[in-house]
């Protein structure tokens, strides 16, 4: 059963072991969304190092250097985040595998993004499970590597293995673990920040949540001006109860719910990052009244707009 909300998840660390042509936007969709999943909670729900196998300097594949924490070797945590990206196969030696079975132990979970499926592969770290990789590599990779289950999809998620296909990937990948571990309230609040076109999607590729995903950008594209369930539902082509039902099941609330979180939110960011009146947030998140605009507000938030702007 999916949650809307979770307060009581453990804070999580990941070593993001870079290694040189690591891709900078890859990099950027991985941790991006856990430090704005902190700041929105106001909680450290995450924390990251930036490790080398030999606690080097690396640089990105448009050369932007990084000098990390630590080496892997004197790492441990929740995450082990392995993105090598151009160049993998040049990694791919006795030296990188050695590391990478010396650190699992000491990590939770073994993620490959982009090509680090590679790596962890070559290390014999993914054999048995199920698995993905950059598609271009799909089909090098599955015949490379028959013992391990090859799947065409953005990422998979088999136990204590991740895999991930690419950068744009990786965000949905680290997307889709905000909402397991504290809930979709708050990874579509993360989601909206970011503010892409499909910000307030589900990120998940079954079919009851694209037409979830169908209904949110509908209801993204109309904070100020609220359509009713009903037309939500019709617009997104399925009938009013069948919307309850996928919400419910891909979201965790029902659909009157998520819309106003979706509407919150927004007020929530005006109050912090503007200097509009009240009255002005009210209206550009769809409330007519500033007073029932504060009192949802306040049973969302348990504080009030004018409160959280005095404290901020």
């Amino acid at each position: 059963m999916q949650k809307w909300e979770k307060t009581s998840a453990a804070s999580q660390h990941f070593g993001v072991l870079l290694f040189e042509g690591f891709s900078n936007h890859c990099l950027a969709n991985t941790v991006e969304p856990l430090r704005a999943a902190n700041t929105l909670s106001r909680r450290a729900l995450y924390s990251w190092e930036f490790l080398s196998l030999s606690g080097a300097p690396v640089a990105s594949s448009s050369g932007l250097p990084v000098t990390p924490h630590r080496g892997v070797a004197g790492a441990r945590g929740d995450w082990l985040v392995v993105m090598p990206s151009y160049g993998f196969r040049a990694h791919a030696d006795w030296k990188t595998g050695a590391a990478l079975r010396a650190a699992a132990p000491r990590f939770k979970t073994l993620a490959g993004l982009d090509t680090g499926s590679w790596l962890l592969a070559e290390a014999g770290l993914l054999n048995g499970s199920r698995a993905t990789i950059h598609w271009e590599e799909l089909t090098a990779f599955s015949e490379r590597f028959p013992e391990i289950t090859t799947e065409r999809a953005r990422f998979v998620i088999d136990g204590a293995r991740v895999t991930c296909s690419g950068a744009m990937a990786a965000f949905d990948l680290v997307m889709d673990r905000i909402a397991a571990d504290h809930g979709h309230a708050l990874a579509l609040e993360v989601a909206q920040l970011f503010m892409t076109r499909d910000s307030a999607r589900s990120h998940s590729a079954r079919p009851a949540s694209r037409a979830v995903n169908r209904a949110l950008a509908f209801m993204q594209d109309h904070l100020e001006d609220p359509l009713p369930i009903p037309e939500v539902a019709r617009r997104a082509g399925l009938s009013q109860k069948s919307l309850e039902a996928r919400m419910r099941a891909t979201l965790g609330a029902a659909p009157a719910k998520v819309y106003r979180r979706l509407r919150l939110n927004l007020a929530r960011k005006l109050t912090l990052d503007s200097d509009l009146s009240i009255a002005e947030i009210a209206l550009r998140s769809g409330y007519d009244d500033p007073a029932a605009m504060t009192r949802a507000f306040r049973a969302e938030f348990a504080t009030t707009p004018r409160a959280l702007r005095q404290r901020a």
